[in-house]
């Protein structure tokens, strides 16, 4: 029986792509970088996405992310301009975004008061509750498991572990990992740590591509919604 449920941020409740396109087209007007095309944002999902994999793999830290980001977007776009200045710029528009993804504030009213609901996401602390906060979706949640404050990232165990504790400190009937069900829409992070760690996975396919990449997950859902016929 599921008892509580862990659920990421970024692309499965928050759209991250239509804040980067957002955010690159006033940057760019901004510090005058010249035209601004849809296709750009292309590059900073694929760096954003290869970064935090190698983070993942604790390969590089949060800081050379900050630190290095931009300056691999721009070298992929041909682009002479400071990438820390706009990595800057990108995080203080980041932090105040707050695009919802279609069906995500649904699936929040639907879970509240049936279970336990508790974020699990990879970002900066302040920045991530501040955009819940600005969604108005903190009031969905009992705990915020972000790797920031955490000091572990998704999929380590390590970051469930913690959250597992912490979930069920006071509780004289503890909730087991196989009690607790990891919404996401990333592989390597969320339904990677969620396997590892012995909780129930249950993987946000948005682009309905039907591949798990050989991961064994429990459920796959196309749309936030679609919870509804698995809890």
């Amino acid at each position: 029986m599921i008892k509580a449920v862990f659920i990421d941020i970024d692309d499965t409740l928050l759209d991250f792509e239509p804040t980067c396109a957002a955010a690159m087209r006033e940057g760019f007007e901004k510090f005058h970088i010249g035209p601004y095309k849809d296709e750009m944002v292309k590059a900073l999902l694929e760096v954003t996405s290869e970064m935090w994999k190698e983070i993942e793999r604790e390969e590089i830290t949060f800081e050379i992310l900050r630190r290095e980001r931009f300056g691999r977007v721009f070298s992929r776009l041909g682009i002479d301009f400071d990438g820390v200045l706009f990595e800057d710029f990108f995080r203080n528009f980041l932090f105040e975004s707050a695009i919802e993804v279609s069906g995500a504030r649904e699936m929040l009213d639907y879970l509240e008061g049936k279970y336990i609901l508790c974020t699990a996401s990879n970002g900066p602390h302040a920045q991530q509750i501040n955009r819940l906060k600005n969604a108005d979706m903190l009031k969905y949640f009992s705990h915020f498991f972000i790797s920031e404050s955490v000091g572990a990232s998704k999929p380590s165990k390590d970051f469930f572990s913690y959250a597992l504790s912490k979930l069920n400190e006071g509780r004289e009937e503890k909730i087991l990992p196989s009690e607790t069900m990891m919404i996401g829409d990333s592989l390597s992070s969320d339904m990677t740590g969620a396997v590892n760690s012995g909780l129930i996975s249950c993987f946000l396919d948005r682009k309905d591509t039907g591949d798990t990449r050989g991961l064994k997950v429990d459920y796959i859902i196309k749309k936030p919604t679609d919870i509804f016929k698995i809890l």
